[in-house]
C-alpha cells in the first residue's frame, strides 16, 4: 500500500498526530524501565541465600547489659540443645536476611591503599557452617583451633571463606585462595570460597554487592545475642516457639526480639515485602498505561473515521476492499506508532539514566526496547482494528449521502 495519502493525511492533521506520537513515546519510556525494575525485583527475590532456609530459624535477644555474655551464653545455647527436635544449635552474629551484624570495609594492603570492598562480616561459632550448609566450592574447612576470641568484633588475624562474587570483584581472574586483605588493622587469609551466601540485606547496597560476604570463625564465648537453630523444617515453628520460653527461663530479664526471632524462610518472606509492593505498584502502573494508550488510539481512529466518512466511501466506490481500508488505518497506526517508540527510546535511556544517578538502579538492559515496542505495535494494532473494520463496514452509497 502506498504511504504517500498516509503521511499527507497527517499532515493534515498535526496536532492530533503529535499527541498520539507523545502518548505512545511517554508509554514507551516508562513501559520499558517499569518492566525492567520489575525484573530486577524478581530477579534479586529469588537470589540464593547459600543457606538451608527451610530448616533454620533464629532467636535473637538483648538486655543482658552487665552480665558475662560468655557464661550466659553457654547456658543459653545448652538450653536449647535440649529442646526435643533440635538437630544444633549454635551462636552467630546474622543470618542472611536478618539484622546486619557487621558491614565494613576491607582493602588488599594494610594501609589502606589498592582494590577495596565493603563486604558483610559473618561471624559463626563451632557447627555453624555445618548447621547452615555453607556450599564451600574450594579450599578447606574450619578447623577447632580456628575458632578465636573476638574482644574487637574479629579476631585481629583469622583464617576465612569468602563468597565467589567477592573473590571476583578483589581478584579478577585470580584464584583467591592464600589472598590476604585487611580490615583497619585485622589480618585475613582466604581458606575457602563460598559459591553463594547472601549478605543480611541482598541488594540494599546495590544487586551486584548482594553476595559479597565473608565469614569468620569466631568462639561462641565472644558471641552473644543470636542463635541459630537447625531442625526439621516441620517442628521448625514448634522449636522456635519454645526457644523464647527457654530464654526466658534461662535469663528472665533478657528481651527476645520477636520480629528477629524467626525461620528464614519468614525472614526472607518479610525481608521483600516492600519489594513485592513495589512490583505490584509498577505493574498497577503498567497496565493503567497500557490501558489508556489503548483508548487514547481508539478513540483517536473513531474521529477520525467519522470525518472521513466521505473519503471513505469514495475510495469504496472506485473499487477499494473492505480489506484495503481496514489496512489504510492499521498501517497509519503502525507509522504513528513507530515514531512514538522511536522518541520514547531515547527518554527510556534517559529516564535510567536519571535513575541510575538518583537511586542506584543499574544501567537498562538493550533488550527491553524491542520488548517495549513489540507490545506497543502489538496494543495499537489492536487498539485501532475496531474502528478500522467500522471504517471498512461503511457502504460506499451511504458514504456518499453523508457528504
Amino acid at each position: 500500500m502506498d504511504i504517500a495519502p498516509i503521511v499527507s493525511s497527517l499532515r493534515r492533521h498535526r496536532v492530533a498526530a503529535a499527541l498520539v506520537v507523545a502518548e505512545i513515546a511517554l508509554a514507551c519510556a516508562v513501559l520499558c524501565n517499569a518492566f525492567f525494575l520489575i525484573a530486577s525485583r524478581f530477579d534479586l527475590m529469588r537470589i540464593d541465600s547459600g543457606v538451608d532456609e527451610s530448616s533454620l530459624g533464629i532467636l535473637r535477644v538483648r538486655g543482658c547489659g552487665d552480665c558475662d555474655s560468655a557464661e550466659l551464653g553457654g547456658r543459653m545455647l545448652a538450653a536449647l540443645r535440649q529442646i526435643p527436635g533440635v538437630e544444633s544449635a549454635t551462636a552467630v552474629n546474622a543470618v542472611p536476611f536478618g539484622p546486619r551484624g557487621g558491614d565494613a570495609g576491607l582493602t588488599l594492603t594494610p594501609d589502606a591503599e589498592g582494590r577495596s570492598a565493603v563486604a558483610h562480616f559473618y561471624a559463626i561459632g563451632p557447627g555453624a557452617a555445618e548447621a547452615m550448609k555453607l556450599p564451600l566450592e574450594a579450599g578447606s574447612a574450619f578447623q577447632p583451633g580456628d575458632f578465636q576470641d573476638a574482644p574487637n568484633f574479629l579476631p585481629a588475624d583469622s583464617r576465612v571463606w569468602i563468597t565467589r562474587s567477592l573473590a571476583d570483584n578483589l581478584w579478577p581472574g585470580q584464584d583467591p585462595l592464600g589472598k590476604e586483605f585487611w580490615l583497619d588493622t585485622m589480618h585475613f587469609r582466604v581458606s575457602g570460597v563460598l559459591t553463594h551466601l547472601a549478605r543480611p540485606n541482598p541488594g540494599r547496597r546495590g544487586a551486584d554487592t548482594a553476595e559479597w560476604s565473608v565469614v569468620v570463625p569466631v568462639s561462641e564465648r565472644t558471641l552473644f545475642g543470636t542463635f541459630l537453630l537447625r531442625a526439621d523444617p516441620r517442628d521448625l515453628p514448634r522449636i522456635l516457639a519454645r526457644s523464647r520460653d527457654v530464654a526466658a527461663e534461662v535469663a528472665p530479664d533478657l528481651v527476645v526480639d520477636d520480629e528477629a526471632s524467626r525461620s528464614l524462610a519468614e525472614l526472607r518472606h518479610r525481608f521483600y515485602r516492600q519489594d513485592r509492593a513495589m512490583s505490584a505498584m509498577l505493574a498497577a502502573v503498567v497496565a493503567a498505561l497500557l490501558l489508556v494508550t489503548a483508548l487514547g488510539i481508539m478513540g483517536l481512529a473513531s474521529f477520525w473515521v467519522q470525518q472521513r466518512t466521505r473519503q471513505i466511501g469514495i475510495r469504496r466506490a472506485l473499487g477499494a476492499t473492505r480489506g484495503q481500508i481496514q489496512r489504510y488505518f492499521q498501517l497509519e497506526n503502525l507509522l504513528l506508532a513507530s515514531t512514538g517508540i522511536a522518541i520514547g527510546m531515547a527518554l527510556a535511556y534517559g529516564a535510567n539514566r536519571v535513575l541510575m544517578q538518583h537511586y542506584e538502579i543499574a544501567r537498562l538492559p538493550a533488550y527491553y526496547l524491542p520488548i517495549g515496542a513489540v507490545l506497543l505495535w502489538l496494543v495499537g494494532q489492536a487498539s485501532v482494528l475496531p474502528p478500522a473494520r467500522r471504517a471498512a463496514a461503511v457502504p460506499p452509497a451511504l458514504a456518499t449521502r453523508s457528504a
